[in-house]
């Protein structure tokens, strides 16, 4: 009788595209990602071929937006569960904490060290980059449900503002995930005990954020 083969050349195959996206993840935020090479994401895959990259995913952008998806879809679920629970509610707080909390307890989930929000900083850093994590971010019907119950909840301050805001939410949540993703992982006291306690806070700087008054004109007050 012949004896099937342990793994199959699908499960082979699996199994180096993630050794790869772990290797690319970490490298990527740790060095940046126009700093590392596919080669050397296939070294620190364990791949002798130097061309795996190209093979399992195609151009470096495809490989950006594969780490993204891998992580975004289970951020999605959980905001899917956390919309569902607050959908109705006039309360701002419980749609910040929709936004934020998916994130936070997806990092926390991963265990230690993570990578992926000193990676998101890093690709939000360059145009082409930042397009992929953007368009992926916004594919997200309850993200889109968020911003907009959001919208609706700070009619009062004008247009311009409060898409300028918006785009503050996102830089405070990416930018404060990787500064304590970043001191968790080099052993340096971080500002909040647990990524719960990091997700509070966030949500309490938002809320003060968004319904701050706007200067007239737009215009910063003297």
């Amino acid at each position: 009788m012949t004896v099937p083969p342990a793994t199959s050349r699908y499960e082979r195959s699996e199994s180096t595209r993630l050794a790869i996206m772990d290797a690319a993840e970490r490298l990527y935020a740790e060095e940046g990602l126009f700093a590392v090479s596919n080669r050397q994401v296939s070294e620190a895959a364990g791949q002798g071929n130097n061309a795996a990259v190209g093979y399992h995913f195609g151009s470096k952008a495809d490989l950006v937006r594969a780490i993204v998806q891998r992580h975004t879809d289970d951020i999605e679920e959980r905001r899917i569960v956390m919309v569902d629970r607050v959908r109705g509610s006039d309360d701002p707080r419980a749609w910040l904490a929709c936004l934020v909390r998916p994130v936070t307890e997806h990092l926390g989930a991963l265990g230690a060290p993570t990578w992926f929000a000193r990676f998101s900083v890093q690709a939000m850093a360059d145009p082409v980059f930042r397009r992929i994590v953007v368009e992926e971010a916004l594919s997200a019907p309850s993200l889109r449900e968020i911003m907009h119950a959001l919208d609706v909840r700070t009619r009062e301050i004008p247009d311009e503002v409060r898409r300028e805001r918006a785009a503050m939410l996102r830089h405070i949540v990416h930018n404060m995930c990787a500064e304590r993703e970043r001191n968790l992982a080099e052993g340096a006291p971080t500002l909040r005990r647990t990524w719960d306690e990091a997700a509070t806070g966030m949500v309490d700087a938002l809320q003060g954020l968004i319904f701050a008054p706007a200067s007239p004109s737009g215009h910063a007050a003297p």
